[in-house]
């Protein structure tokens, strides 16, 4: 099932992606601290929202 070839390219591709993804954070990372100030919050704020949301759709459709 798997071969010595596609362990090999598997582990290398985990090895690349994650540097790429470590190399890309590390380059945005002054970037996005200025332009999304709060922005967690505000990600939080809309989850909550939502959620709200689904609980009053919820009680108004069995009542």
């Amino acid at each position: 099932m798997f071969t010595t070839g596609r362990i090999i390219f598997a582990a290398f591709f985990v090895i690349v992606f994650t540097v790429l993804m470590v190399y890309s954070y590390k380059k945005d990372a002054t970037n996005n601290q200025k332009h999304y100030q709060n922005a967690a919050f505000y990600v939080a704020i809309g989850i909550i929202a939502v959620i709200a949301l689904l609980f009053l759709s919820k009680y108004l459709i069995k009542h």
